[in-house]
């Protein structure tokens, strides 16, 4: 990630109440008078990282990070209650009045891109820009193929791993198993569950396993919130209509819009790129030939700095 701006702080950080139960960590980077750009990490329940912010020129932007209900420094953790997609579309909406913004780009990868493209959808007003990477559809197929057959398919040593915990006899659903380990009473067992969930995903994000990527999956706070939140929103087909994210996509076609897709993401095929660039020809779309799905990967991070850039020239 060499190639990144330089590491910066927040110049501002804020706990915002959102309901009587969640409060969401957020903070402001780079120039308070740039262009606003909303950044929507991946999971659900992924969290946000320091090296997130170096991917926007901090003269340019200004670069508002969050951690979403239940994950990250927002409270309280790994929390299925009241965490759906529609309470954080909502809570997107609630921190863009409250940091007096008119209107924002949106950067979403992974679940993040299902986010952004909901809640462009939902508020098309509020929305300047897309910038989208590693195309999640979140439906049901797409949620089957990494869960329960098609990425085992490529990776046999990995799915080993990840079927551990479930006893035989419960393999033909994978997400309704974890979905009982994940929320039962046995915590240690609990937590078993969520690090071979969260290691299945680590291990298979990047076109060449990477130890830094699995050991930030590996950690106990992160496996907890990604596997509860993760599988309660699956459980929940995310709380969205069969393929309502394309149905809907003639709301946001005049957007400004850039897709950056790795052509080995084994988590999000290609293939949901593709559909969304098919249906959103407007958008401009990127395949990326040496990467899977991890943002850290050289040609991902390298053709989203581009974007970026392009589309701060686009919008001033």
């Amino acid at each position: 990630m060499s190639n990144l701006y330089n590491s910066i702080k927040p110049y501002v950080s804020h706990h915002l109440q959102v309901d009587d139960l969640h409060t969401l960590y957020i903070e402001e980077c780079g120039n308070p008078a740039g262009l606003p750009l909303v950044f929507l990490h991946g999971g659900p329940g992924a969290g946000c990282a320091p090296y997130h912010r170096r991917y926007f020129d901090p003269d340019v932007y200004r670069i508002i990070l969050f951690d979403q209900r239940g994950c990250g420094k927002s409270t309280p953790h790994a929390s299925l209650e009241r965490n759906t997609s529609w309470d954080l579309v909502a809570d997107i909406e609630v921190i863009r009045r409250h940091l007096n913004i008119d209107k924002w780009v949106v950067f979403g990868g992974s679940w993040g891109s299902t986010l952004g493209l909901l809640y462009a959808q939902t508020h098309p007003a509020s929305v300047s820009g897309l910038i989208l990477r590693g195309i999640f559809l979140a439906r049901d197929k797409d949620v089957q193929w990494f869960y329960q057959q098609g990425t085992s398919k490529l990776f046999p040593d990995y799915w080993e791993k990840f079927i551990e915990p479930i006893p035989e006899s419960e393999r033909g659903d994978m997400v309704a198993a974890y979905s009982r380990q994940l929320t039962g009473d046995d915590e240690i067992q609990q937590l078993r569950a969520a690090r071979a969930w969260s290691v299945w995903e680590g291990m298979t994000a990047t076109l060449q396993t990477d130890k830094t990527v699995v050991d930030s999956f590996s950690n106990s706070h992160t496996a907890l919130s990604v596997a509860r939140i993760e599988c309660h929103y699956f459980m929940h087909h995310c709380w969205l209509e069969p393929n309502q994210l394309i149905n809907n996509i003639d709301v946001i076609r005049n957007i400004p819009a850039y897709i950056v897709q790795g052509r080995y993401d084994v988590i999000c095929p290609v293939e949901q790129a593709w559909e969304l660039s098919k249906a959103w020809p407007e958008a401009k779309l990127s395949i990326i030939g040496d990467a899977g799905h991890a943002i850290v990967e050289s040609g991902i991070t390298n053709e989203l700095l581009d974007v970026i850039k392009e589309m701060s020239k686009k919008l001033t």
